[in-house]
């Protein structure tokens, strides 16, 4: 990264822009690569994605009600991932972050980043909980009984990949198009929607300054979560230290649905 290195108690946080769904699942599995040999530092991607639907682990065939053409007729597509959870959208406006890090216990990391975008929100004025208590599908960050986050991970071979999504501008309706978290009737929010400012332009160029705003808000938010300092680097110093490794997964990396009574694996979205 510098002449210096990164030191291994600080977490990299690195912004990626707007990035396709396929190329951050590569950069993923590059990262989790370095960070599985002890070569790089425990790492935060930010980023936004296209849109998207994706289906977790968990998904049924009944969380996209319609065929993949009508998904992708309205420019979205689909695509199958290896984390917990079940179906969820991701698209423009939207803050993902994936916390590329060495965890020893799922359920305390979930619980802290689950901390992490309560503490962001409620310096934006919003007051969000966590309602992991009410079973694996609530999973995430709730405003009252409407979802504004959702959280999915893979543990392989202690390191986690995937993460969580913060709705922060973008557009609802897509939600409305499947069955959101495998929860009937569930009730997504954005930020915008709850401050009362208007969202995202549909076409817009660009993250507003409300997003970049709130990008700094959780990014902060995160590494003080965890206790850690932060360490800012760019996508291209990213890129070069990943530049000569394929980011192959060891062998045998399955991931372990989280339950009430061992939360040591993969965890859920929704």
């Amino acid at each position: 990264m510098t002449s210096a290195g990164p030191s291994p108690d600080e977490l990299l946080v690195c912004d990626l822009g707007t990035v396709p769904y396929g190329d951050a699942l590569a950069i993923q599995e590059q990262v989790r690569a370095l960070r599985q040999a002890g070569e790089l530092p425990d790492t935060l991607l930010l980023l936004e994605h296209p849109p998207v639907f994706t289906r977790g682990r968990r998904s049924g065939a009944g969380d996209l009600p319609f065929d993949e053409r009508f998904y992708r007729e309205r420019g979205v597509d689909v695509v199958d991932t290896d984390r917990g959870g079940r179906a969820t959208y991701h698209g423009p406006g939207q803050l993902v972050g994936y916390p590329i890090m060495s965890v020893c216990d799922v359920g305390a990391f979930l619980r802290t980043i689950e901390r992490a975008i309560v503490d962001a929100l409620a310096r934006e004025g919003v007051a969000a909980r966590s309602r992991h208590a009410e079973g694996i599908d609530y999973t995430g960050v709730w405003v009252e009984e409407r979802k504004i986050a959702s959280i999915g991970l893979h543990v392989a071979h202690g390191v986690a990949t995937h993460g969580f999504a913060v709705n922060v501008d973008g557009e609802l309706e897509p939600f409305s198009w499947i069955v959101a978290c495998g929860l009937t009737g569930v009730r997504m929010t954005s930020l915008a929607l709850e401050l009362g400012v208007p969202a995202r332009p549909a076409g817009a160029l660009g993250p507003t300054p409300l997003f970049e705003r709130f990008r700094a808000r959780m990014s902060d938010s995160f590494c003080g979560a965890h206790g850690r300092p932060p360490r800012r680097v760019s996508g291209e110093q990213l890129a070069g230290a990943t530049a000569n490794h394929t980011g192959a997964a060891p062998a045998g990396a399955e991931p372990i649905e989280e339950t009430s009574a061992h939360p040591a694996g993969e965890a859920v979205p929704a």
